[in-house]
């Protein structure tokens, strides 16, 4: 039984709220159970020089837990380093991979993923935010005449597995990833294609029956995310 009461392959409750915050072009709050952030998207006409004069746009991210984000205040987090670094990336990463990039044109959509409350999971809740915010952010260019289409080719979420006393737990909350034997985080698109995997074991090795068995809930539990995503964005 987890300490929360949840079956081994259920979610925590989900929430995406949009059209969080005033000026950004795309921002919603999401939360995975009391892991919570804030995820704007802002619409830029300054480009990466390498990608100057292409008529091809960018999309990009920063990620920060903000200090009293954790039990105890935790130094302020910066992108530009270290785990902060590596989750911008990844969020980064994951989000161009449903963009046309030449139908976005010669601009930039940058994601700020702020960690507000972390309860485990910030990574995957910020891809799963982010990719709301996104689209929010693009269909306004669409809506104003700015693009002649969306760009958005597909959708894209994240969700954590793990292996915590033998067991496969689904969206592992933050006691149960520091007593995780296997970490993993699974990033996939709408056509069950992943975008990307990151699994490792923190305290004994893993065979093949489990990393089936993880990558099985996963999707499960992307699968549910996309429709809470798919029931955000209908409700306008």
């Amino acid at each position: 039984m987890r300490t929360d009461n949840r079956a081994c392959d259920q979610m925590r409750p989900v929430q995406i709220e949009r059209h969080y915050t005033k000026f950004a072009e795309g921002s919603v709050r999401v939360s995975f159970g009391d892991t919570i952030l804030i995820c704007t998207a802002t619409v830029s006409g300054v480009m990466p020089s390498w990608l100057r004069d292409t008529g091809k746009g960018w999309v990009t991210a920063e990620y920060a837990m903000l200090p009293r984000s954790a039990p105890e205040r935790v130094l302020r987090d910066t992108a530009k380093k270290g785990r902060a670094l590596e989750i911008s990336r990844i969020i980064g990463r994951s989000l161009r991979s449903v963009v046309d990039l030449q139908g976005l044109g010669e601009r930039q959509v940058i994601l700020d993923c702020d960690v507000i409350q972390a309860d485990g999971g910030t990574r995957t809740a910020a891809v799963t935010g982010a990719y709301v915010a996104l689209h929010d952010a693009v269909s306004s260019l669409a809506a104003s005449g700015k693009l002649a289409k969306s760009p958005m080719m597909g959708q894209c979420a994240a969700v954590s597995v793990g292996v915590v006393g033998g067991e496969v737990l689904l969206d592992l909350r933050y006691e149960e990833d520091v007593r995780a034997e296997v970490d993993m985080n699974l990033v996939m698109r709408e056509n069950g294609e992943f975008i990307e995997i990151q699994g490792s074991s923190e305290r004994k090795t893993f065979d093949r029956d489990a990393l089936d068995r993880m990558i099985d809930l996963g999707q499960k539990g992307i699968r549910e995310l996309m429709r809470i995503q798919s029931e955000s964005l209908s409700l306008g």
